[in-house]
């Protein structure tokens, strides 16, 4: 696995999330919930608009345009009107810095 470093634990708060940009062509959200930090496209898969600009609630995301909500854990949709999955992908944290694979989307038959 490219482990790359995405930001510092402390950027995000509890229920936060930030857009991070780290090359190539997936534009990632990190989002820290209450059970850890997660990676996810930052695409919302009906919209195509940024899921950073949306509202955490658990685990789980809800893109602000029509309010499709997605797991942050497997990527699948939960709320219509999205009805495909967002990859999420590893997330490793190390000491105070939080490190994603951004090459290899977890795949979620094996969860």
């Amino acid at each position: 696995m490219s482990f790359v470093r995405a930001c510092s634990t402390a950027e995000i708060p509890v229920g936060g999330v930030i857009p991070v940009d780290l090359g190539g062509d997936a534009d990632i959200a990190v989002v820290n919930t209450a059970e850890g930090f997660f990676a996810i496209r930052d695409v919302c898969s009906h919209g195509e608009v940024p899921l950073s600009e949306g509202e955490v609630d658990g685990c789980t995301l809800e893109c602000y345009m029509h309010g499709s909500r997605f797991d942050l854990r497997t990527g699948l949709p939960l709320e219509l009107p999205a009805t495909t999955p967002v990859p999420v992908y590893p997330v490793r944290v190390d000491g105070e810095d939080l490190y994603i694979d951004p090459d290899h989307p977890i795949d979620i038959q094996e969860q």
